[in-house]
């Protein structure tokens, strides 16, 4: 589903060239969770974005669903953020005075602009928003939002899912149960995803577990990765 070979970004920051991800290669299946942990400054937002087609790399390749999205056109750039892969950000990315439905149906406009709030219900049922449908997004908890912003990046049934720090404003228990539906949706689904984080809990919840450091990626199991994050002494 995402294959990542030999991917390399760079950055002038003064004199000095800053290697924000240096030689990266990375394979995702359908159906897997991979967890992408690292502090800030480590190399991870710029490896979403550089997935997600928002910045070109220096070299290296990124094939997802078997494309190269290198030679994307603008139009086909725009068709593969709305329909192959969906992007789960932060609550406060959502439209405050618009409906949980309103948010969550955002990506299925374009092609279902009439039908799109019905065949959202369905997921966001699914997440357990059923009497928050018609409640604008200023008045739900924060865990509520994080789930509208589930249901949107779901909407379009994408083959990829980028979660970048989907449990960065929650409480311990919300990120929990944020992060079990993340991977419950992900299998049913068939969906790959990259679940990006600095928090040690989230890494427990995926199949896979990848340290980045300084542009260079590091491989473990979840539980060692867990335990590592969370200052356990383990061996490498």
């Amino acid at each position: 589903m995402l294959e990542v070979a030999d991917l390399v970004k760079r950055y002038k920051a003064g004199d000095e060239v800053v290697h924000a991800v240096d030689g990266v290669s990375l394979r995702i299946e359908p159906g897997e969770m991979v967890a992408l942990y690292g502090p800030s400054g480590s190399g991870k937002s710029t490896l979403i974005d550089l997935i997600a087609g928002f910045q070109a790399p220096d070299s290296g390749t990124i094939v997802v669903d078997g494309r190269d999205t290198r030679a994307f056109s603008e139009a086909e750039h725009a068709d593969y953020l709305r329909l192959t892969v969906g992007i789960i950000g932060q609550p406060q990315d959502l439209m405050p005075s618009a409906t949980a439905r309103e948010n969550a149906c955002m990506k299925l406009l374009r092609d279902h602009p009439k039908e799109a709030p019905r065949l959202i219900e369905p997921l966001l049922l699914a997440l357990g928003l059923g009497d928050r449908l018609d409640q604008p997004a200023r008045t739900l908890s924060m865990g509520e939002r994080q789930r509208v912003m589930i249901a949107q990046a779901l909407s379009t049934g994408p083959k990829l899912v980028l979660a970048d720090e989907p449990t960065g404003s929650l409480d311990t228990r919300r990120s929990r149960d944020v992060l079990g539906l993340i991977r419950q949706l992900c299998h049913e689904r068939d969906t790959a995803v990259l679940l990006v984080t600095h928090d040690p809990q989230a890494v427990a919840f995926a199949d896979r577990a990848h340290e980045l450091r300084d542009g260079h990626l590091h491989h473990y199991e979840p539980e060692e990765l867990y335990l590592r994050a969370a200052g356990e002494s383990i061996s490498p």
